[in-house]
């Protein structure tokens, strides 16, 4: 059974940060300093989920409002859990919680690896590639539909 919750408590934060530290630190290489910043805490100006599945912390993601666009961050699963369909949970779920917020339209910045998986999700590719925490990337945008 997988299950989405919104991050209300540092327990729950801190499960959040164990997976990005071994996804994004240890298996990408990008430096701690980096992947951790102020939008790091619980407050109103970023929305953190925890995925579980089969009760264990197995993904998370980020959002904050950023020029009138829900940017989706720090998405991520634990490499064992990457063949449940968890990652479209995690975009699904922060874009409920966008929709929620009243915003209209997500922008995120997605590995160029994962490219094909955003767009299958309905995301538009909007820039070239540009690197990342040495990662390559690019732009990528979606309209919500009104529910």
């Amino acid at each position: 059974m997988t299950l989405s919750i919104k991050i209300t408590n540092e327990e729950e934060l801190n499960k959040a940060f164990h997976i990005r530290k071994t996804v994004f630190v240890q298996e990408q290489g990008v430096a701690l300093e980096d992947e951790f910043d102020h939008f790091d805490i619980l407050s109103e100006d970023c929305e953190h989920i925890l995925i579980l599945h089969k009760e264990n912390p197995v993904g998370t993601g980020r959002l904050r409002s950023v020029d009138g666009f829900a940017k989706l961050e720090r998405i991520c699963i634990l490499e064992p859990y990457r063949k449940f369909g968890l990652g479209k949970v995690i975009i699904q779920s922060l874009e409920e919680i966008a929709s929620e917020k009243g915003l209209t339209k997500t922008k995120l910045h997605g590995q160029t690896q994962a490219e094909g998986f955003y767009q299958k999700l309905g995301y538009k590719t909007a820039s070239s590639i540009f690197m990342e925490d040495g990662i390559p990337h690019v732009l990528m945008i979606k309209e919500l539909s009104n529910k």
